[in-house]
């Protein structure tokens, strides 16, 4: 059911006390500046209150229909209660005697339950012209009416337009046909709800992909993407078209790559939204990264650093000069790390200044620096004016070439402490890769002070986790590597269930998992002389190395994440 006729309906009915706003007040949902502002919308340019909040982003769909459910007395149906099945809404429609066009036009559907009564959807059931016709069609029959997710709706009527070789939204390649759909109620609908139940499902990152009759929108939530909607094509482009014109994207343009941003307000949160436009053989496969303004620096504490891992990043931080390496694939949580660090190195009495492509959060306190490499002012450009500015702490966002490496090394031999990230996946490899850059094994072993790998494993439910047992071998390997100021802790090891808290998952949020080298005299004896990476793990072990796996186990150990989860991120 639309929010428009679901606000339409209470507003001018006695019987719906309080108002709307007013229980999404008391609910928590929005706040009285939310109402204020869409009333003051509404009263210049129309529509209603419900729609005009969700379109505003000051609350997402689902919660403002378990609101409206409350005021209208009517359940929601859930998306995978609605038929897919294109032959039981024609049945109804062919029993009704009312012509297919007029469901369309009115946007209503119904079909028979299992227990013979109808079951019936529309955008606005209360609509005195959809009443009228369903008491004279349907006066036998026990007619029991829903409200549903917009994009739900959409989805079966767009099968029933398909099925009587209609197009809801076209396939149009003129460019103002598809402006034009693109800034339309629907489509505006769609990407706006879309987008909030992102941000209601915690993902991080939205997928469009097409295929040859069909697209998906899959949500990653935790690391793990997992499939939202399958709709037909038709919808395709005029939903890409949107998202194009809102991120400053060029729509007539279909063979290049793009990358656009906006900044929107999605479910009352305030978000910077990064757009990668991919042309691929089906169409543009489009991905949108989702970085909350308001979040908050994490912690060192709040990362999952093990006892020894935390007092041990400590004592390198504090050192006055010297690179430290955060290394692992992207999406490790590599940035989080930097940022936590740069909060915990901030007190005010140091010049602290970073070069990011992009800057993902702004922090106080620091001096930020965009790189803008289109136009040449790439990492190593930036840092020649950054050591011109007097800072005592630097940090890359990522060491990529030799040129970026060897002003960073230059930075922490005049007594500088740089922080940077570097792709490996380990920790002991970033000494090589630096090396395979071009840069002199002399000065990565004086230069560099310590390195860390990381990857990110999913925390346990907390609602639905239940212990479990583990093979005898792996009990034993995790009792003998828990550091010291662990001895004593029990074990905890735990399974994923799954529940409505973790949308049957199992999992919710991340902890990382770390494995820390540093450069001891004889570490450095193995940089200069060309060691191997395994060279140099057999070293680290005996300095008392933890590899990813083994940190991973101790989380296993003490009930934060799984054995299985531990095993699938880490590789032996």
């Amino acid at each position: 059911m639309s929010t428009d006729e679901h606000f339409i309906s209470i507003e001018t009915s006695s019987t719906y006390q309080p108002r709307l706003g007013e229980m999404l007040i008391e609910a928590g949902f929005v706040t009285e500046q939310d109402v204020q502002r869409a009333l003051e919308f509404q009263a210049s340019l129309g529509g209603q209150l419900g729609a005009v909040l969700v379109r505003l982003g000051a609350v997402s769909e689902d919660n403002l229909l378990s609101v409206l459910s409350k005021q209208l007395n009517l359940p929601v149906m859930d998306s995978n209660n609605i038929p897919l099945d294109i032959n039981l809404l024609l049945n109804t429609i062919e029993q009704s005697g009312v012509e297919i066009d007029w469901w369309l036009d009115q946007e209503v559907i119904a079909w028979e339950a299992s227990d013979n009564s109808l079951h019936c959807l529309a955008r606005n059931p209360l609509s005195d012209t959809i009443q009228e016709v369903f008491y004279n069609v349907f006066s036998e029959k026990d007619v029991v009416w829903y409200l549903a997710r917009n994009q739900d709706l959409d989805r079966i009527l767009d099968l029933l337009a398909k099925a009587n070789t209609s197009d809801h939204f076209g396939d149009s390649d003129d460019i103002n046909i598809l402006r034009e759909l693109a800034e339309g109620a629907p489509v505006v609908e769609f990407v706006n709800n879309m987008l909030s139940a992102a941000v209601d499902q915690r993902a991080s990152d939205v997928h469009i992909e097409p295929e040859e009759h069909t697209f998906f929108v899959r949500y990653r939530i935790d690391g793990i993407l997992y499939e939202h909607l399958n709709l037909p094509k038709e919808r395709f482009s005029a939903i890409v078209s949107r998202i194009k014109l809102i991120s400053g994207l060029d729509i007539a343009e279909r063979r290049l790559p793009q990358d656009g941003r906006l900044n929107t307000r999605v479910s009352g949160q305030d978000l910077d939204i990064r757009v990668s436009c991919l042309p691929e053989v089906h169409g543009e496969s489009i991905v949108m990264r989702l970085l909350p303004k308001e979040r908050q620096t994490s912690r060192l504490k709040q990362l999952g650093l093990a006892p020894d891992h935390y007092n041990l990043f400590n004592q390198w931080i504090s050192e006055p000069h010297g690179i430290i390496l955060v290394t692992g694939p992207t999406g490790s949580g590599k940035s989080t790390t930097l940022y936590a660090t740069l909060d915990a190195v901030n007190n005010r009495t140091q010049k602290i200044i970073t070069v990011e492509d992009p800057v993902e959060y702004q922090l106080k306190g620091i001096t930020q620096v965009q790189a803008h490499s289109e136009i040449g002012y790439n990492f190593a450009h930036a840092l020649r004016s950054i050591l011109r500015q007097d800072p005592d702490i630097i940090m890359i966002g990522e060491i990529r070439d030799r040129e970026t490496s060897e002003i960073a090394i230059q930075a922490a031999l005049t007594g500088h402490k740089v922080l940077s990230t570097l792709h490996t996946n380990n920790a002991v490899s970033a000494f090589t890769r630096l090396i395979d850059m071009g840069v002199e094994p002399f000065l990565v072993a004086t230069s560099v002070q310590a390195v860390q790998a990381q990857r990110l494993v999913r925390r346990l439910c907390h609602a639905c986790a239940e212990p479990t047992t583990v093979p005898a071998e792996i009990q034993a390997q995790a009792k003998n590597i828990l550091p010291s100021e662990m001895a004593g802790q029990s074990p905890q090891w735990k399974q994923a269930v799954g529940c409505s808290e973790c949308q049957q998952t199992g999992y919710q949020g991340r902890i990382g998992i770390y494995e820390m080298v540093y450069i001891s005299n004889e570490m450095q004896t193995l940089i200069l002389n060309h060691a191997s990476a395994t060279e140099m793990r057999q070293l680290a072990a005996k300095q008392g190395f933890r590899t990813l796996r083994d940190d991973g186990f101790i989380k296993a150990y003490q009930g934060i994440t799984s054995l299985e989860e531990v095993l699938r991120v880490t590789e032996q």
